[in-house]
């Protein structure tokens, strides 16, 4: 069985802020940064890539409504807004869920990204048609 279903489910238990029919939203046991949370809908679908529709924009809407929430009751600086797509891009549990990571001005945490080499976009563009 996977762990966010479990934790959605009640079988594990979790630090839940908010939590409605569809979606589940609890602070991540191994945190980025301070007030770090998961929005994760308690249907199970392995990732942003095959969420239904109706899941998908809903998981969303309440991550829209809990940042506003860690922004205005944490006085943070900024928030990242992550879900990554199977192991190759971080994730860990194949289950679909959202990272809302406050940001504060000091803090140590780094997203970077590096430029590739050239690319022809007239080619990838054709490739994705």
């Amino acid at each position: 069985m996977c762990i966010f279903c479990d934790i959605a489910n009640g079988k594990i238990g979790s630090h839940s802020i908010y939590e409605d029919d569809s979606v589940l939203v609890f602070f991540d046991v191994n945190p980025t940064s301070y007030g770090h949370c998961l929005v994760v809908p308690k249907e199970h679908c392995q990732s942003f890539l095959d969420c239904p529709e109706e899941i998908r924009n809903h998981v969303f809407e309440v991550a829209q409504k809990t940042a506003r929430q860690l922004e205005e009751k944490l006085h943070c600086d900024g928030i990242n807004l992550l879900s990554n797509m199977h192991e190759a891009a971080g994730q860990s549990v194949e289950h679909f869920h959202v990272h809302l990571i406050p940001r504060y001005k000091n803090d140590q945490e780094i997203i970077r990204f590096h430029p590739i080499d050239a690319v022809n976009f007239e080619k990838l563009k054709e490739t994705l048609k």
